[in-house]
């Protein structure tokens, strides 16, 4: 456990301090296409006016990811705004690992390719098979087959997701083809590598949060035991199935690869099998079905004995998987464990989607709370629905709770993530993200109103851009259009700068109203401290207000 903090007091305030994370939500660059600055928010827009904010920084380097040109994403961000520093993440760590091949040189990947060797079996990878780097990158998946031809592997077989989120919606081609020339070059006499299976991430093997395990038991049933329609190649697959289904990426059905009316790749005891993809969240229900004697959530109808293992470790608590190939980022100290130490009374709350946000990723990928007796989860179902049919999501709901919370008096401090710029935003419908983003101002409207009668604070900020850039743009940042005429929807994050608004009704002159410019959203922990009475730690990234 932390040392409890020093005890400040410079800013006092009769209610709580309460952070809104509106996820998916930042500043567009370009006017077309931006639906966080063209929906219309009343309440929003009279705090750009009247309020003290700023602009944060929420990708690349700021939150511990290789390079500037990377995408911020949920996992990381609320990793920075929960530890308050920056920790490399899992794609810098990977590319580290794979660069100076300590992965291959580790006891994981050793064990599961002298399985394959020692059994004559086959080496299995499962994952998003697109340059993300959200949830994987190919060009791991790339190195990872090479070494393992290297390593005397004789048969590969790649269960490859479609993304069209943190990529292009229609872009799977680009990299399956590709891909599918890199196999067939390396294949010969002696290596046999090829994709047996796929389907889009949002509906099959990518669920999170244990919102629908049907995608799971569709995953399995397609990756596993080789069941669904046939096609003789992914790319015939891909375009037989847009064309029938009219689906982008993400949403495309699932597909097996056949030879002689026969799957090419089904998962057979003695196999391994490697997860390639590196973000936690979507891995664990996959993991699970595979390391779970007894598996509750549906039935696998056969369940292969096979070495399985991780990119990285998905649950530091739970230590799933069991095997891993690399370490994940030692994330401690984190905001929460510190309030726990000082008695903070906190509240968490968001629906299914974003709930673990909140709570384990903001806890730096703890599961569990610091606290049984300071700190209260509350999570909201969230509907099984494609998002743009409801694109308001819950956030009503989230909200009638924390105004209980707010007018209850019992927390200090809440926090709580509104999803709908985020999920909303990854389908690309640009209508829909206009309702989600007014349907959000319209609950902020409420809490604005009951920090006015308790006397709080109210932050907002986000973690990542999404709304704010729904059109792909070209390099001269003219919109790309389809050939019917409409804007090619963009359904990735985006690069751009997040807000950052202080709502201070009683505020007495305690800190400057210029805050402090070029930070990230790692310096949100900080700021929360000053609110909460308490001294930062001294490691913590700095304040975003003065305190005079």
């Amino acid at each position: 456990m932390v040392e409890p903090l020093k005890r400040v007091d410079k800013i006092v305030r009769k209610g709580p301090t309460v952070l809104v994370i509106m996820d998916g939500v930042g500043f567009g660059k370009y006017k077309e296409g931006d639906a966080f600055a063209a929906a219309h928010t009343e309440v929003l827009d009279t705090l750009f006016k009247t309020a003290p904010w700023t602009k944060l920084k929420a990708h690349g380097t700021a939150v511990g990811l290789p390079s500037d040109e990377d995408m911020g994403n949920s996992e990381v961000g609320h990793n920075a705004i929960g530890c308050g520093r920056v920790f490399a993440q899992g794609a810098k760590l990977i590319k580290a690992s794979i660069e100076s091949n300590a992965i291959f040189e580790g006891a994981v990947w050793n064990k599961l390719i002298d399985n394959v060797k020692e059994k004559g079996s086959t080496l299995h990878f499962i994952g998003l098979l697109s340059d993300g780097n959200v949830h994987s990158h190919i060009d791991n998946l790339k190195r990872m087959v090479e070494e393992a031809k290297a390593c005397g592997i004789k048969r590969v077989r790649v269960h490859a997701l479609l993304d069209g989120r943190d990529v292009g919606e229609l872009s799977a081609l680009e990299y399956f083809d590709p891909f599918e020339e890199f196999l067939a070059n390396l294949n010969d006499d002696t290596f046999d590598a090829r994709i047996a299976s796929g389907g889009g991430r949002m509906v099959i093997t990518m669920d999170r949060y244990n919102a629908n395990w049907d995608m799971v038991r569709r995953g399995w049933e397609t990756h596993v035991l080789g069941e669904g329609r046939l096609f003789p190649s992914a790319h015939e697959a891909i375009v037989t199935l847009r064309k029938e289904s009219g689906a982008i990426d993400q949403d495309l059905p699932p597909f097996v690869i056949e030879e002689g009316g026969k799957p090419i790749g089904t998962i057979e005891d003695g196999d391994s099998v490697i997860l390639f993809n590196f973000r936690g969240d979507r891995a664990l229900e996959l993991t699970k079905a595979f390391e779970a004697e007894h598996l509750e959530e549906f039935d696998r109808k056969r369940h292969p004995q096979v070495e399985y293992a991780g990119m990285m470790e998905y649950d530091g608590d739970l230590h799933v998987p069991q095997q891993y190939l690399v370490d994940p980022p030692s994330i401690n100290r984190t905001m929460a464990e510190f309030l726990v130490a000082n008695k903070v009374r906190q509240y968490s709350i968001s629906e299914t989607q974003k709930f673990g946000h909140v709570t384990y990723f903001f806890n730096g990928n703890r599961t569990g709370k610091f606290s049984e007796e300071l700190e209260t989860y509350v999570e909201v179902p969230s509907d099984i629905v494609p998002f743009e049919q409801r694109p308001w999501m819950k956030c009503a709901e989230i909200t009638d709770k924390v105004i209980e919370a707010i007018e209850g008096g019992e927390y200090d401090f809440i926090k709580l993530n509104y999803p709908n710029g985020d999920m909303v935003g990854h389908t690309g419908i640009y209508q829909a993200v206009l309702c989600a983003m007014e349907g959000m101002d319209l609950q902020l409207g409420r809490l604005k109103r009951a920090i006015d009668k308790v006397g709080g604070v109210l932050i907002l900020t986000a973690d990542h851009g999404n709304s704010d850039d729904m059109y792909e743009h070209d390099k001269s940042g003219a919109v790309k259009y389809k050939k019917d005429g409409t804007p090619q929807a963009k359904t990735s994050h985006s690069l751009n700068p997040v807000p950052f608004i202080i709502y201070d009704p009683t505020y007495n002159g305690e800190y400057s109203l210029e805050l402090n410019e070029g930070l990230g959203i790692s310096s949100i922990a900080a700021t929360c401290f000053n609110f909460l009475g308490l001294e930062p730690p001294s490691d913590y990234d700095k304040s975003i207000i003065k305190l005079n």
